[in-house]
């Protein structure tokens, strides 16, 4: 486990859900919550692009909430193939906007794999109901499931030479929406050693939505 606070548990659509909630110094400038790779594949809210996303969105002012999905770790009920699991996320966000200090910021969704397919159809629902995501940071979403389209503003980082979401099956998804895809040269699905390449290219994303 990666140093970070404790953790809390909230009410979630199934059983509790463990959240990790972590401010920056300051006035928040907006609100990110960002979810975890594969819960069946060992992905939890501990793992290091997940750990590298938050301190991103932190250092530029966020506040950054992870949590784990439904069977993982502190979080209650079991695996739902990515409906209840979406679900989670949707509680997650709704639960952190009744605080009145939040309600009112800039609303960013972040995913990992499988937390960037569920993030993706997050940010889907909460256009629907009238709730605009911006920005949405997706990292190698999981395109073995059924990504949805994604606003042009979206930022998506993707390892050369990922070998469980490969650089190909992005660019199909991503052509259809002339959406550009940001390849970091020989990094791997977890971006082993490029950590802090990744790191950069959020900040620098969450820079240019704040100028």
């Amino acid at each position: 486990m990666i140093g970070r606070p404790a953790s809390q548990r909230i009410e979630g659509p199934a059983g509790p859900l463990e959240v990790v909630v972590e401010s920056p110094a300051g006035s928040p400038r907006g609100l990110a919550v960002v979810a975890h790779p594969h819960p069946l594949m060992g992905g939890t809210m501990d793992n290091k692009v997940v750990h590298t996303l938050v301190r991103a969105f932190v250092s530029q002012g966020w506040v950054a909430v992870r949590f784990n999905f439904r069977g993982v770790g502190g979080s209650g009920a079991s695996w739902d193939e990515g409906r209840g699991e979406l679900d989670d996320m949707l509680a997650v966000v709704a639960h952190h906007r009744t605080d009145p200090q939040w309600r009112t910021l800039p609303l960013a969704l972040a995913g990992f794999s499988f937390g960037g397919y569920v993030a993706a159809r997050a940010a889907v629902v909460l256009a629907e109901q009238g709730l605009r995501v911006d920005p949405l940071v997706l990292v190698s979403p999981a395109t073995r499931y059924e990504v949805p389209a994604v606003p042009a503003h979206t930022l998506v980082v993707q390892g050369e030479r990922d070998d469980v979401v490969p650089l190909a099956s992005i660019l199909d998804w991503a052509r259809p929406q002339g959406l550009p895809v940001s390849v970091v040269p020989g990094a791997g699905h977890f971006f082993h050693g490029q950590l802090g390449t990744l790191k950069h290219l959020v900040q620098s994303h969450l820079k240019a939505f704040s100028a």
